[in-house]
């Protein structure tokens, strides 16, 4: 590399950084949602129907971005949220950008912060293939509840037994000359779970990491 491929380089650095291998990720996106009811601000939740991925989670309005369809994941944000709740986009406001979630599951989710300016949750107009039903509760009680903390075990495995009893390796250590220790499962990384139990319902995974988010910010 000489001294013009070195300016190249710098002239092509990002200005705001990324995030490496996010291609490779499941990249999705999705909507803290906000509603006023009684002059208090409410988190609006839906539960997904048993028909698709997650059935029967609490989660935000969401989805896949689809690059078809949506020029930025906040447009991703926007649409999913429109189909899901049968809502236009002019009853929605986005107000603000919240840091993006990399799940070790291998998912990517940009959060936006946005307002739904409707006067009741039944003026909504639900897609029952994607969602069973929805609920809100005041950000009070986030404010005023702490999230239970648990903990699991994540590891790389380099290798699997298939339903015919074989072994699938995905990762040849010993092939390309490597520590024996990579021909094994490693790392054990502990990652924390949070839990918000609330209205009968488990709110957990990424999305009590997103409330947790809204509320360290108001905190």
């Amino acid at each position: 590399m000489d001294k013009v491929k070195l300016q190249e380089l710098v002239d092509n650095m990002p200005a705001i950084p990324g995030i490496n291998g996010k291609e490779e990720y499941f990249n999705s996106a999705v909507l803290v949602l906000l509603m006023l009811m009684d002059e208090e601000y409410h988190f609006v939740f839906q539960k997904r129907s048993a028909t698709i991925r997650q059935a029967g989670e609490i989660c935000f309005p969401g989805g896949k971005f689809d690059p078809d369809k949506d020029s930025d994941f906040k447009e991703t944000a926007l649409r999913e949220t429109s189909e899901e709740l049968g809502v236009p986009y002019d009853k929605i406001c986005i107000v603000g950008v919240l840091d993006t979630v990399i799940s070790n599951m291998g998912t990517t989710v940009d959060a936006f912060l946005g307002i739904l300016n409707i006067k009741n949750l039944e003026e909504l107009n639900i897609n029952p293939s994607e969602v069973e039903r929805i609920f809100s509760v005041p950000v009070s009680y986030f404010e005023e509840t702490e999230p239970e903390i648990y903990q699991v075990c994540i590891s790389a495995q380099p290798s699997y037994i298939n339903e015919a009893g074989e072994e699938v390796v995905l990762f040849p250590a010993k092939e390309l000359g490597l520590p024996e220790r990579y021909t094994k499962p490693w790392g054990n990384s502990v990652n924390k779970i949070y839990v918000y139990r609330v209205a009968g319902e488990t709110i957990w995974g990424i999305t009590a990491r997103l409330i947790r988010d809204v509320i360290s910010r108001i905190k």
